[in-house]
């Protein structure tokens, strides 16, 4: 996060999208340079590009209107995204002979608060794009009334990302919220009231990330290096392997998980399972899960207890409402007239702003593990997945450390696989959702658990 967030601050501004097809060109020149440079990524591949350039073909005849629903594992999407749009699908349509109007592209969906900690030139980037941002942990009335409008009227296709943010985790999906399958349904009803027969479809689109070599050298070192970080001995394997390795990881995840323990039993005095109860359970993958989801619910309740919030639904769902509130302390609606509020008025308000983003802090730690389980590596040893749970760990000392540092470590040059998957229709499901309130949630979890089931089958 920016320093700013520190201090009491005017309440957020809506970033209205304003597409700029001249930047748009540029970008697109541009991409594969960027991606070159700035990430690991070598290589981008996708399958069933065909059914995308269809999809295309019939949203620019005025058949249909679209949503790209896609895995969100890392923060480098949106640019393999790009990538597909700009060199894979025209590349794919000419080899067809189907004609497509350039460029092709999409209307995403982001998290208001990006701006906040990647810069706020983001927001500017995002907006000339033609995204429109939301806020997340809020009726956000002002963002969902643009992407709805987009959804319907736009110059191009929707894309969001149903997991509402990254997870680090190219083989583990985070539970998907219910917005991308509700915009759909106001897509819908928006069509049939202007007297439009356009259909309305959900696409699912996996992303999956590889490493082209097995970098089982730089995850040693990065291993060594936060072993030094938290205070263990460092003892480098010989043969780095996951033979090897694992061992050090797990006594790593062990080891914080015991500092942040006695942080939060010293310092905040809250009550957490005993050595003796873990003592009992005889698997460490286990043991680690057990006091891992209670350390996360701990640090949750440190911010929900300052901003006086229930603790209830999902580990995300109560991350979202704790970021909503923090935001309500810092951007605030008397702070509007900033020339009428007087030093003391000011003074105190950065205080507020300055708590509130401590508070935050507990809620950050606990958003980098809600999709993270012992059991991720266990089953399926890969390099990957070994990778991306020590770059968590990573992130968590990073955190603890104060780092403002945006990116992970790179570990070593990696493939991206996108694979477009089968439509879902909403148009279809639409009577459904029309029967009354009770219908019309079924409906949208309906298509949610369906989108959910979707994507896990495209890892």
């Amino acid at each position: 996060m920016a320093d700013v967030i520190y201090q009491a601050q005017p309440p957020l501004e809506f970033i209205p999208p304003a597409f700029n097809p001249l930047f748009l060109r540029v970008v697109q020149l541009l991409l594969p340079t960027y991606i070159n440079w700035q990430t690991a990524i070598t290589q981008i591949e996708a399958e069933n590009v065909d059914v995308l350039v269809d999809l295309y073909r019939q949203f620019q005849e005025g058949k249909i209107r679209f949503m790209l629903a896609f895995r969100h594992p890392k923060t480098d999407d949106p640019f393999c995204l790009s990538y597909l749009f700009s060199e894979l699908v025209p590349k794919v349509a000419r080899s067809q002979g189907t004609i497509l109007q350039l460029p092709i592209h999409a209307h995403f969906i982001y998290d208001r608060g990006i701006p906040l900690w990647a810069g706020s030139y983001v927001g500017w980037i995002a907006s000339n794009l033609g995204a429109t941002p939301i806020q997340r942990g809020k009726a956000d009335w002002t963002g969902l009334r643009s992407a709805r409008n987009l959804f319907a009227n736009g110059k191009f296709p929707m894309a969001a990302a149903p997991e509402g943010g990254t997870n680090g985790l190219s083989e583990n999906i985070s539970t998907l919220e219910p917005g991308i399958a509700q915009l759909g349904f106001w897509c819908a009803e928006d069509l049939q009231k202007a007297g439009r027969d356009q259909q309305v479809l959900i696409v699912p689109v996996g992303i999956k990330y590889s490493y082209v070599d097995a970098p089982w050298d730089a995850i040693a070192n990065l291993l060594s290096e936060l072993e030094a970080a938290s205070g263990l001995p460092v003892n480098p394997s010989e043969f780095a392997s996951v033979e090897s390795l694992y061992p050090r990881l797990l006594t790593l995840a062990e080891h914080l998980l015991s500092l942040m323990e006695q942080f939060y039993t010293r310092f905040y005095h809250q009550k957490l399972p005993d050595a003796k109860t873990i003592g009992e359970i005889e698997d460490r993958n286990e043991a680690l899960a057990v006091r891992l989801k209670a350390l996360l619910n701990t640090a949750l309740l440190i911010s929900e207890q300052y901003f006086d919030l229930q603790s209830k639904g999902s580990l995300r769902d109560r991350c979202q409402r704790v970021e909503q509130a923090g935001w309500n302390y810092i951007f605030r609606e008397d702070f509007k007239d900033v020339k009428g509020i007087s030093a003391v008025e000011r003074a105190l308000g950065d205080r507020v702003a300055e708590e509130a983003n401590a508070r935050m802090w507990h809620m950050r730690l606990v958003e980098s593990f809600v999709a993270v389980s012992g059991n991720y590596i266990r089953e399926n040893p890969t390099v990957e997945r070994f990778a991306e749970t020590t770059l968590i760990l990573w992130q968590m000392i990073a955190k603890i450390k104060g780092e403002k540092a945006v990116r992970r470590p790179q570990l070593g040059n990696q493939k991206v696989k996108i694979t477009v998957g089968e439509p879902i229709s909403i148009s279809e499901r639409y009577s459904a959702y029309q029967g009354n309130r009770l219908a019309a949630r079924q409906a949208v979890a309906d298509v949610t658990n369906d989108l959910q089931h979707a994507l896990e089958g495209l890892i």
